[in-house]
């Protein structure tokens, strides 16, 4: 049994990768500040779940401040395999006590201050989450001896990339969100403690990603919501935007596939693309939904959003041939199985 410490394991990502690392009989420490960018209880939900415990039958969802409910959890989901520890990754104070209380085999490090659009209103605040947060956790795994990091970076890093499909050896110094300038910073700060400190190291730049638990300010999530209740979906642009969207079970397979990688070889400082390495327009994403939903859409039409980019679509090469990654859902099937889990 290995001990994996992961940061933002409550959220979308963070909570399928624990569920599947608990599976296999490890265990999971989980780091999740619980922040208002969205709405609480979908992480608790997320938490519980991810667990392998029924939301149903607890109370964590019934009217109650946001201090009682995170109490709740805990004493609903700590066990002798998880452990639930309520801090923010800027917390160095916090992170050094659960450092220093496990023995930690490998940090999976996905927390982070999400959303292009909303770093553009505040850039500072994702400079402290992301950039000091993540030196936060550098800082504890080279205090304590932790060797083995995979690391959440983004495929916005990219920018306005012209040429396709994006490859790790394309340059990535033109950032056009402030986002995307501090996952770019993130990767480069990582390479240091692999310089100085021998730490084996993967950064995993994220394609799009979509599946059951998925953020509600994200677009597939939003437009099936906005449809099935019949309101107008916001279009940025002409619908010709794609992006590679890939499905969350093929995400995890990839995050453990990296996790592999890291902790047996030597000397690892690697960045890889995950993705599905089949881009998707919005006006074909719409189409998709409307068909499994059998209901059309209501579109509202709205210009470009500042810091969105035109594509994303990546080369994912690399961790085929290095981990033996091989993502298997299409788009459309990954869309049905997102909708039959939202309609329960």
């Amino acid at each position: 049994m290995k001990t994996y410490l992961i940061t933002g394991a409550s959220g979308f990502i963070g909570s399928h990768l624990a569920e599947k690392l608990l599976k296999e009989g490890n265990r999971v420490i989980c780091v999740d500040n619980f922040n208002d960018y969205y709405d609480t209880t979908i992480k608790i939900s997320n938490t519980v779940e991810s667990c392998g415990l029924s939301v149903d039958s607890c109370k964590l969802l019934e009217d109650s401040s946001k201090e009682e409910k995170l109490k709740e959890l805990k004493s609903l989901v700590d066990s002798e395999n998880y452990t639930l520890e309520i801090v923010d990754i800027r917390d160095l104070e916090g992170l050094e006590r659960i450092f220093s209380e496990n023995k930690i085999d490998t940090v999976v490090h996905l927390a982070a201050r999400a959303g292009v659009r909303p770093s553009i209103e505040d850039p500072i605040l994702y400079q402290e989450v992301n950039g000091r947060g993540t030196q936060n956790i550098l800082e504890c795994c080279r205090k304590y001896g932790v060797k083995n990091i995979v690391a959440a970076s983004s495929s916005s890093v990219y920018g306005n990339n012209k040429v396709v499909p994006f490859k790790e050896t394309d340059p990535v110094d033109f950032a056009i969100s402030p986002y995307a300038a501090t996952k770019k910073s993130n990767e480069v700060m990582g390479h240091v403690y692999h310089s100085l400190y021998k730490m084996n190291m993967a950064f995993l730049r994220f394609f799009t990603v979509y599946g059951p638990r998925q953020r509600p300010d994200l677009a597939i999530n939003k437009f099936t919501r906005l449809i099935l209740s019949e309101e107008s979906i916001p279009v940025y642009g002409d619908g010709s935007t794609s992006r590679d969207y890939t499905y969350i079970a093929d995400i995890v397979d990839g995050i453990c596939k990296s996790i592999d990688y890291v902790e047996n070889n030597k000397d690892v400082y690697e960045i890889f693309n995950i993705g599905s390495n089949s881009p998707v327009s919005l006006t074909e994403m719409i189409e998709t939904i409307e068909k499994v939903l059998d209901k059309k859409a209501i579109i509202e039409r709205l210009p470009m959003q500042p810091g969105d980019v035109d594509r994303t679509y990546a080369d994912v090469t690399k961790l085929k041939e290095m981990t033996g990654y091989n993502p298997s859902l299409t788009f459309e099937e990954g869309i049905e199985k997102f909708v039959e889990r939202y309609r329960r």
